[in-house]
């Protein structure tokens, strides 16, 4: 089975460095910059390992580790340049299986790593990391419904289409991240984007008309010029 390792770090020349010792492994391979994308993909996507650097901007690896274990089960590996014993207590303290200090060995992460798996779903018999989805996604006066697939703005209710679903569910578990027309087709419409057409456009219009008090100045849905659509992540605060 091939496993899914998760890297969290916001060194660029770190997670090029440990993909290609773990492609080599046969790993897939994931990726985030902060721990608030890593959180965001681990709610969609399966993942059966995490590497987790501590220094991060907005929430740090310690945070995530915390939020990983109260609603997560995998195994978690620290991998930093804060390598003092206050560090590696607090780290293996908020749930972390191990650290690895910085510079690392790419060898002996890849070994660390297959410990870890081994431990937890070989010998300890650990079920894949199992996702516990929140019931509703909230940003603002927004909630969305995961049982119902309905939205709900200052608890009235919205009826939504099974695409426009999938697209809120898709921007509001990752505010602040821009996805193109190609991911939001593929992400949303399961298929391959093959040409470039005014589908996804349209469909956000649509969106909007039921999300946003004033479609044309949207607060929440936003358009990046040039590169795509993103949710904006301050609007989860107003």
């Amino acid at each position: 089975m091939k496993r899914t390792v998760l890297i969290v770090d916001d060194e660029e020349e770190i997670v090029e460095l440990l993909r290609i010792f773990l492609v080599k492994e046969n790993y897939a391979v994931k990726e985030a910059g902060s721990g608030q994308e890593a959180w965001a993909l681990l709610q969609r996507e399966h993942i059966d390992l995490a590497l987790v650097d501590i220094m991060m901007p907005g929430m740090d690896g310690y945070q995530l580790i915390s939020r990983i274990r109260e609603k997560l089960k995998l195994p978690v590996i620290i991998i930093s340049a804060k390598t003092g014993d206050l560090d590696k207590v607090t780290g293996l303290g908020v749930g972390a299986d191990d650290f690895i200090a910085k510079p690392f060995s790419p060898i002996e992460v890849v070994a660390r790593i297959q410990a870890q798996l081994r431990r937890y779903y070989d010998l300890l018999g650990a079920q894949p990391a199992a996702e516990i989805k929140p019931a509703r996604s909230i940003c603002g006066s927004l909630q969305l419904d995961h049982d119902s697939c309905m939205l709900f703005r200052e608890n009235e209710g919205i009826v939504l289409g099974p695409l426009e679903y999938r697209l809120l569910n898709l921007f509001m578990n990752a505010p602040g991240r821009i996805y193109t027309k190609k991911q939001i087709y593929e992400a949303v419409w399961n298929e391959p984007y093959l040409e470039d057409s005014n589908t996804v456009m349209v469909q956000i219009s649509r969106l909007r008309d039921k999300i946003e008090s004033d479609p044309k100045h949207p607060r929440y849905l936003q358009t990046i010029k040039g590169l795509g659509y993103k949710w904006a992540s301050q609007a989860s605060s107003k």
